[in-house]
């Protein structure tokens, strides 16, 4: 008996540090992810022209390095187009924030690595969560894969990136950073009982909102995509009307929601809406409802996080989309995210009043 209460504390310790180590690494995917904001804001992300997965850690290190590199920089449509007569210094500025960017992605790789290899042969890793951890590691090289993918599309005659491209890559570093934070959530908080014993409706809600949440996190990828936030800089009219002329004027008529920067801002503004009262709803209901302990906390900072939210998306609209404000709404945009999946992660493994 007392063998088997050692093992169990034993076990429990290894995956709170199995936990520690994924949740920072959910913090450097959120850190990242913020950074990859700044380099678009600041037009930097087509400054390295050339893919090394390896050796790109290696930036130009003397004067001549740069001189080469800004020759190459050179021969793509960005700077025949958009930033023809730019001087070596201001290419080393845009230059250095796409770097960072780049090499971040690669030390999240090592911090992954380096750690899960140390926890999996000191047999840290509980049974059956190796291959999650594996799953974990297999998309983040996919989203090395997809951030290339989606550089390469404004190395042509039109110096933009794809919002297509760019969208599915800011998808799927949320996909990465949520799995990895369900899993520590795991860990931390082995379930008691099934939401299906409580069925009180609370987790499901809040499983929707961390749905549309995601969804709005992609929509906002398109409005980044296709700079729809520089159009319509008023609130809560966009322009002159409520809702604007020329909604879904395109052919065929759904590629607007896509496409047309309008429509693209009008269903943006339409997300933030319908979220802003399903989240202060679901806020009175589970207050209302009992919801106790650390899901009462969680439900607290998401009712604070929104309003910080909205007050941040309406100043970049009015303010015409200043770097640092516009960086500061895609981060607590993935903080809203975060304590959404916490909420739902409480609910429905734990219930009402846990």
């Amino acid at each position: 008996m007392k063998g088997d209460a050692l093992y169990l504390d034993s076990s429990s310790r290894h995956d709170r540090q199995v936990a520690g180590w994924l949740i920072a690494c959910a913090l450097a995917i959120l850190a990242m992810t913020v950074l990859g904001g700044v380099t678009r804001l600041t037009h930097s992300g087509l400054s390295m022209v050339e893919w090394k997965p390896l050796v790109g850690v290696i930036p130009p290190l003397n004067e001549h390095d740069w001189q080469q590199t800004f020759e190459k920089y050179q021969q793509f449509p960005e700077y025949q187009k958009v930033n023809k007569g730019m001087g070596l210094e201001d290419f080393k500025t845009i230059f250095l924030f796409e770097y960072a960017h780049r090499v971040m992605g690669r030390l999240i790789g090592a911090i992954f690595l380096a750690p899960f290899l140390f926890f999996y042969f000191t047999g840290r890793v509980k049974p059956g969560l190796a291959p999650k951890l594996l799953a974990m590691f297999a998309l983040g090289g996919a989203q090395g894969l997809l951030g290339w993918y989606m550089v390469k599309s404004g190395l042509v005659d039109n110096p933009m990136v794809s919002q297509y491209r760019l969208t599915a890559h800011l998808g799927l570093a949320v996909v990465i950073y949520g799995y990895i934070l369900w899993v520590a959530l795991d860990l931390l908080y082995p379930a008691q009982t099934s939401w299906f014993e409580h069925n009180n409706g609370l987790a499901g809600w809040s499983g929707a909102i961390s749905g549309l949440l995601f969804a709005m996190i992609l929509s906002g990828g398109l409005v980044a995509g296709t700079r729809a936030g520089f159009a319509y800089p008023t609130f809560p009219l966009m322009g002159d009307n409520l809702i604007p002329a020329g909604l879904y004027a395109t052919q065929p008529a759904w590629l607007a929601a896509f496409e047309d920067i309008t429509t693209v801002q009008f269903n943006h503004r339409m997300l933030a809406y319908l979220l802003f009262v399903l989240i202060i709803g679901f806020g009175l209901a589970a207050f209302r409802r009992g919801v106790s302990g650390d899901a009462r906390v969680g439900v607290h900072c998401l009712l604070a996080l929104l309003l910080v939210q909205v007050t941040l998306g309406i100043s970049t609209l009015l303010l015409q989309v200043p770097v640092a404000l516009a960086a500061a709404h895609q981060g607590v945009a993935i903080l809203l995210f975060t304590a959404s999946l916490f909420v739902s992660h409480r609910l429905a493994k734990c219930g009402v009043h846990r």
